[in-house]
């Protein structure tokens, strides 16, 4: 025992706990009892089959920790203001006691009288398609055709269909929009892009005195169309508002021969899986099936002429770019030629035999996109037989650049102010769509 109180405290008080214990040990504290089984557990139905389910679910069940703990919810709302700390208080809906429009949760979906379990897909101004005109190819079972037609060429390439000395013309109404039209030293797109439009409509216009049959047309602003249809098992629509839509009382002939619109028979549509083909379109369980042109019966200037799209928005994020401009022009070109054919008709799938023509230009007051549309059939449901055609002629620039401020450098103009890289080839364009189907 001395040696061991020699050695330390530590040695006394394993000492101490030997002697209580009553095991003689070597320095080493052991537990008492029976000796731990080192051998396989006992085949119990726990061992054997795990536990039962009801064991399993209850251990995976998730339960807020309030509950776990069995704490109270400690709340400001006595205090009547913020307090770190202290949980948000949930006060029930206050009951005003009469009825406000303005905050009115509105019927539940499933309670308007509207509501419809098979869901529609909506295509609206606001959609970018992701797949630009292809995927508007698949939705209106339509063949891509590059360039404009033939017979809209033929009117660019006549002298006798030209305007005099519209190279200065157009250029002049450039230099308004860009330049004299407004207060500011670099006018904004969303006052030269209108102002641009508005003059080359001007500009066309005065063909009126060489083609009498140019009066009878009206620009229709802010109207709504509606076209159903279904490709596939897949309801959709095309609604809502949309360009400026240019009218007349004459439709415009069919631009494709009887031979060209047999030979879409063979062509296969382009699809892009595993994209679905409907991703971007808004789907809604209200709606109504309904093909409206937007304009009352017996309105004189009934048929579709073209559309007019102008991406005037300031911030880039907010146009569209070029492939989704051209795929919405597409879809609302077929919009409008679809519920112009139900109208004619009727609503029975068939191929048609006079075909619907609509026209579509796009410009964010810079770079122009022309197209020619043909409806050909209604039957849309299924990828084979007759496919209607587009036009499509892509990224026609009206002009480079747009100076404004002069260029100075070491007290030397080297960029004076101008419209530079001008190309009078897109007017032409320009003008012959307008002149398409009366010349």
């Amino acid at each position: 025992m001395a040696a061991v109180a020699a050695a330390g405290p530590m040695a006394l008080r394993r000492a101490a706990a030997v002697r209580d214990r009553g095991v003689l040990t070597r320095g080493i504290l052991t537990r008492g009892g029976r000796p731990r089984p080192r051998g396989p557990l006992p085949r119990t139905p726990w061992t054997t089959r795990g536990p039962p389910p009801e064991e399993l679910a209850r251990a995976v069940e998730r339960r807020p920790v309030r509950e776990q703990v069995e704490l109270d919810t400690i709340t400001y709302a006595g205090r009547q203001y913020f307090v770190p700390g202290l949980a948000r208080p949930h006060f029930p809906p206050w009951d005003r006691g009469w009825h406000d429009p303005r905050h009115s949760p509105g019927p539940r979906y499933e309670e308007m009288p509207l509501y419809q379990e098979r869901g529609c897909y909506i295509c609206h101004q606001g959609v970018r398609m992701l797949e630009g005109v292809r995927q508007a190819q698949w939705l209106t079972k339509t063949k891509l055709v590059e360039g404009l037609p033939p017979s809209v060429l033929s009117i660019v390439d006549n002298p006798a269909h030209q305007l005099e000395h519209y190279e200065e013309g157009a250029k002049r109404a450039v230099s308004h929009a860009r330049f004299w039209d407004t207060r500011e030293v670099a006018p904004r797109r969303e006052h030269y892009c209108p102002v641009l439009f508005e003059d080359l409509i001007h500009l066309c216009r005065s063909m009126a005195a060489k083609y009498p049959a140019l009066t009878k047309r009206m620009l229709a602003r802010n109207y709504k169309i509606s076209a159903t249809w279904e490709r596939e098992s897949i309801l959709l629509q095309v609604r809502g508002l949309n360009g400026i839509l240019m009218n007349s009382m004459a439709p415009i002939p069919p631009v494709a021969s009887k031979e060209e619109i047999l030979a879409t028979k063979e062509h296969v549509l382009e699809t892009f899986y595993p994209i679905s083909p409907t991703i971007d379109l808004q789907e809604v369980n209200v709606y109504k099936e309904l093909n409206d042109t937007g304009f009352r019966d017996g309105y004189p200037y009934s048929h579709p002429h073209t559309l007019f799209f102008l991406e005037s928005a300031n911030v880039r994020t907010r146009r569209f770019r070029p492939e989704q401009l051209r795929a919405k022009m597409l879809m609302f070109a077929f919009g409008n030629a679809l519920a112009k054919a139900k109208l004619l008709y009727g609503n029975d799938p068939k191929v048609l035999e006079q075909p619907i023509v609509v026209q579509s230009i796009g410009t964010d007051g810079q770079l122009f996109q022309f197209m020619v549309f043909q409806l050909n059939t209604t039957d849309l449901i299924s990828n084979d037989g007759i496919k209607n055609l587009v036009w499509i002629d892509s990224d026609q620039n009206l002009y480079e650049k747009a100076q404004c401020v002069p260029e100075i450098k070491k007290r030397v103009v080297t960029k004076p102010a101008g419209i530079y890289g001008f190309q009078p080839d897109t007017f032409k364009k320009f003008l012959a769509l307008y002149l398409h189907g009366t010349v």
